[in-house]
């Protein structure tokens, strides 16, 4: 028994390398946190002068930032609905199916994820462009749309696959329509990762800036709020409260995404 246990352990080097990386990704963000809270708003010193929440009241009054928050939430947000619908009907129809092209649409389906942000928004904006209408809040929709369907395409057709066939089969046999199938067979068994996959695609439209900068036009939401910021500074502090902010409202759908699919065994 101690053997074994020994066996699952790990080994120090690996112990060392875990505890650097994990440093290393989330160290600059508690500097980011920390800075929130400084009475100086010209330096990064440390340890700090003092400690306030002076900034976050001074950021929760600035008009631009809650404007910028509201269309942050509703591009969000609906590029999420989008997505869970768009993402779904895409799962259902390729995750048993066998036709010729089936490959190339899971390509095509997958490539604004796998590409770097840059050469999607350049696509798209030459796209846009092409038909044009100018940049605003759904063509920002709608470039965060292709790339969120992907979070819930996968999502969605690994748990589809996962399922045993045998059980639509047999809800066919006892009398049951497709419809029906559906609504207690098939949702029932993907409605986590669904849930999953919508949340993990909120959190990543919340934040995106690079497809947003080739797509909004004159609109400014978040990620473009930040990104103005770098050239017009104005009270350093406030920036760092908005980041605050932001990293909390994408936190929790990732934690709960990742509590929600999750193996079995690690939930009991």
């Amino acid at each position: 028994m101690r053997s074994d246990a020994r066996s699952n352990r790990a080994s120090w080097p690996t112990r060392l390398g875990a505890l650097f990386g994990l440093a290393f990704l989330n160290l600059p963000v508690l500097v980011i946190i920390l800075y929130a809270f400084t009475t100086d708003d010209r330096t990064y010193a440390f340890p700090l002068p003092g400690v306030t929440l002076h900034w976050f009241e001074a950021a929760l009054a600035r008009s631009d930032i809650w404007a910028a928050m509201r269309l942050s939430l509703g591009v969000a947000a609906l590029a999420t609905l989008f997505a869970i619908i768009l993402g779904t009907l895409t799962a259902l129809a390729l995750a048993r199916s066998r036709f010729w092209g089936r490959e190339a649409i899971t390509f095509v389906l997958i490539l604004p994820i796998a590409l770097p942000g840059i050469v999607t928004g350049i696509a798209l904006l030459a796209a846009i462009k092409a038909a044009h209408v100018d940049p605003g809040f759904w063509t920002i929709v709608a470039g965060h749309t292709t790339f969120c369907t992907v979070i819930v395409y996968n999502n969605v057709v690994a748990r589809l696959r996962r399922m045993p066939h045998n059980w639509i089969e047999a809800s066919m046999d006892l009398g049951a329509d497709g419809a029906q199938t559906f609504r207690y067979i098939v949702l029932p068994q993907m409605a986590t990762a669904l849930l999953a996959g919508g949340m993990l695609a909120f959190a990543l439209s919340f934040d995106e800036i690079i497809v947003t900068l080739f797509t909004a036009g004159h609109d400014e939401t978040l990620p473009i709020w930040f990104f103005n910021e770098l050239f017009r500074p104005r009270e350093r502090p406030i920036t760092n409260v908005v980041a605050v902010i932001v990293m909390a409202v994408t936190l929790l759908p990732i934690l709960l995404a990742y509590y929600l699919t999750r193996p079995a065994e690690e939930q009991t």
